[in-house]
């Protein structure tokens, strides 16, 4: 699936792209669509808008890369579009205080022949929590008609990678109120949340669209004697 990052249609209907800047593929299926699209619409869906084949669980982004061939073509049909997109990026870049990304040295057989921009990513690093996308929560006790001061968080906001699970708080809070895993559930709106559901998957069909932190509430149940 080829990929483009600019240009052509920005709407969430993935229309074939007109042209491709900064092209990117999956290997998997051939129509160009633009890179803005295909970004936005794995931010609430994990399986391709053409096949609908699962593209990954956490990381949909994680196999998108440059296509260099039709980037190569792209440049050489349009006049002047290199230079164009050589000064946005380095404005953007500017603009924000980050560094460029590493340039592609002459002898490395898979250098740019073109002189486009080269980002290096350590795959190896993919998978740590530490560079996980980050969801802030807010968590708080359940009103209750008695004992409302009863078993309270002291620190009720929480940031945490979007593959924790519902289980994952459940333990931590836990250990923070000093009691069993099963004297605690957390809740959305009244609903107790499973402990296979992911913070990602929370955020998206319940806070989607909605400020940060995503509000949760947690029960305590009494002891029996």
């Amino acid at each position: 699936m080829l990929v483009s990052e600019g240009g052509g249609s920005a709407g969430p209907e993935l229309a074939p792209s007109p042209w491709a800047v900064g092209g990117g593929s999956w290997q998997l299926f051939p129509p160009a669509v633009c890179k803005s699209c295909i970004v936005k619409f794995l931010q609430t869906s994990k399986y391709c808008p053409l096949c609908s084949t699962k593209i990954h669980e956490t990381q949909p982004l994680l196999n998108l890369k440059l296509d260099r061939v039709m980037q190569d073509i792209v440049y050489k049909l349009v006049p002047g579009l290199q230079e164009s997109e050589e000064r946005r990026i380095r404005e953007f870049y500017q603009s924000r205080g980050l560094e460029r990304g590493t340039q592609a040295s002459q002898e490395d057989p898979a250098s740019d022949r073109v002189g486009l921009p080269y980002t290096t990513f350590d795959h190896s690093r993919a998978h740590y929590y530490r560079f996980d996308e980050h969801v802030m929560l807010c968590l708080e006790k359940q009103s209750s008609g008695k004992e409302k001061s009863k078993h309270v968080l002291q620190q009720k906001y929480v940031r945490c990678s979007v593959r924790a699970q519902i289980r994952h708080l459940r333990r931590v809070l836990c250990c923070r109120l000093e009691l069993a895993l099963q004297y605690v559930q957390i809740l959305f709106d009244n609903e107790v949340l499973p402990d296979h559901l992911t913070l990602k998957q929370l955020w998206l069909t319940r806070w989607f669209g909605k400020p940060a932190p995503l509000h949760l509430n947690y029960s305590v149940k009494e002891k029996r004697r």
